[in-house]
């Protein structure tokens, strides 16, 4: 993937440790024996993950993959708690998930500003004024401050858009996006041009827009990570619609001179190509996840500018066999992109899925999340 986009990392978090109590006696002039005084040690700063709308990689946290907050002081003389440790707090993407090193999860950052404790500080230990007794009056005890949480923990990033435009590799997704928002991914014709997701902003009108995510071409296999497609896959499990672009068979492009004779046998075995190009990317997706292959889906045939009108409407109605909204566009000359805008922002629409803010998620808001620590 690029070096420049990140979505997952390994990072180590260690809370800062507390400071130790301090022994100490009260001593002036008058008073030569004066009672304790030691002050308490200083808590050890905490590590924080906080959701930016600033951010798009995890790159920053792969060039720094170890993150120590600060230590307590410790306790002083008169009764003076140490200072207490220096917090980090470490900006994350908008759909940041933390995992712990066995895969569970411990957060979804999918808020702005939303913030998860990666790792507490420990307490500070307690003075030996706080050790006195009838008996005791002179107590030479302290306690030591308690160690900060350390864990090892994985973060990976999860696209936040409404749509997520997906299709073998070369179907024309990194061009439509480009034709639809003002994103400027990578575009050549040949596979694999794209090699990590983009986003792009479409606009709706004046207050309104859509951010639509391309992922890179999947292949078969990709569910299981072929092609490094169960990655890509990630990126459109928060999505609230699949466009599935489809393209004609490479060998059933630039026809528009064939002959009444040969078109029967060329609308059939364009018929099976397309139909086996779609199937391809279904089986991937419900391989992947089930939640994933249920979502509600429009289905594209690209590149109608390289097919006769007959051969278009032929393979045109394959892809209305699934029952699901089909359209054909050209995204070189701009043919039927209008008419796909239009049922993009009709079926988003009816989903509630069209806000003001393009970077606010369609994911229920969370509080900051706290670690447990029951098993420290």
């Amino acid at each position: 993937m690029s070096q420049s986009f990140v979505d997952s990392v390994r990072v180590y978090v260690k809370g800062g440790d507390g400071g130790n109590g301090a022994i100490s006696f009260r001593r002036e002039k008058y008073v030569p024996h004066g009672g304790p005084d030691g002050g308490d040690g200083g808590p050890g700063g905490n590590v924080w993950f906080v959701a930016s709308t600033e951010l798009a990689t995890l790159i920053d946290l792969k060039l720094r993959p170890s993150l120590k907050a600060g230590a307590g002081g410790h306790g002083l003389g008169k009764n003076m708690t140490g200072r207490a440790g220096d917090d980090i707090t470490v900006e994350v993407p908008l759909g940041t998930v933390v995992l712990d090193e066995d895969g569970n999860e411990l957060a979804d950052l999918v808020e702005a500003g939303q913030r998860f404790l990666a790792a507490a500080g420990g307490a500070g230990g307690a003075g030996n004024q706080h050790y006195a007794t009838p008996t005791n009056q002179a107590p030479r005890k302290a306690k030591r401050g308690q160690p900060g949480q350390e864990r090892s923990l994985r973060l990976e990033l999860k696209l936040i858009a409404q749509g997520g435009l997906i299709g073998l590799p070369n179907a024309g997704k990194s061009t439509l996006l480009a034709s639809l928002t003002r994103a400027t991914p990578r575009i050549a014709p040949f596979p694999f041009t794209t090699l990590h997701p983009n986003l792009g902003v479409m606009e709706v009108d004046v207050a309104r827009r859509v951010t639509l995510a391309d992922i890179p071409g999947l292949i078969e296999g990709a569910w299981r990570g072929a092609g490094l497609g169960d990655r890509f896959l990630r990126h459109i499990e928060r999505t609230a619609l699949l466009i599935h672009l489809v393209a004609p068979p490479e060998d059933c492009q630039l026809l528009p001179d064939l002959r009444p004779e040969d078109e029967a046998e060329m609308a059939e075995l364009g018929r099976d190509g397309v139909r086996a190009a779609y199937q391809l990317v279904r089986r991937e997706l419900e391989a992947y996840s089930e939640e994933l292959s249920r979502k509600p889906e429009i289905i594209v045939l690209t590149k109608i500018d390289l097919l006769p009108e007959r051969l278009r409407q032929a393979w045109l109605a394959v892809l209305r066999e699934t029952g699901k909204p089909v359209a054909a566009i050209s995204a070189e000359t701009g043919e039927g992109l209008d008419r796909l805008k239009a049922l993009l922002i009709e079926q988003l629409d009816r989903m509630g899925m069209i806000w003001d803010d393009p970077r606010r998620p369609h994911l229920a808001a969370a509080p900051p999340v706290e670690p447990d620590r029951s098993g420290d």
